[in-house]
């Protein structure tokens, strides 16, 4: 019962920032159409502190884009519909190397996926 009430909280959270998120979206863009006829709002969303807070948001945002992907990634190793769809005669001829090359798949995003986790200050490339 644990786990379900953690994943009930990230859930939780997940709606939570993503309402955030979109209702900071929707501020940066009534900003974004006021500033060109407001020279005093167009100054201070050009200052410093405003900038740096966009590229720490920025730089937060695409660390998690390449999480998430590399995370849903891991999670449905295995489960993806095209799989069970191949013909039969397909699965025999390259049923070794296609075990082997999923090992390895599920091996490599595994270990990014570990790494992302890892690396919680690091910058996206």
């Amino acid at each position: 019962m644990a786990n379900d009430d953690y994943l009930d909280d990230v859930h939780v959270r997940m709606l939570r920032v993503t309402e955030d998120l979109r209702a900071i979206q929707h501020e940066l863009n009534c900003a974004a159409m006021q500033a060109p006829n407001d020279p005093e709002l167009m100054e201070s969303l050009a200052g410093l502190p405003e900038i740096e807070s966009l590229e720490v948001l920025k730089s937060a945002l695409d660390q998690m884009r390449h999480f998430l992907w590399f995370y849903v990634q891991v999670m449905t190793t295995g489960s993806e519909p095209e799989e069970n769809a191949r013909p039969a005669g397909k699965k025999l001829r390259s049923a070794q190397a296609e075990s082997l090359l999923e090992k390895y798949n599920s091996l490599s995003e595994a270990v990014l996926l570990r790494h992302f986790v890892n690396a919680k200050n690091r910058k996206p490339n």
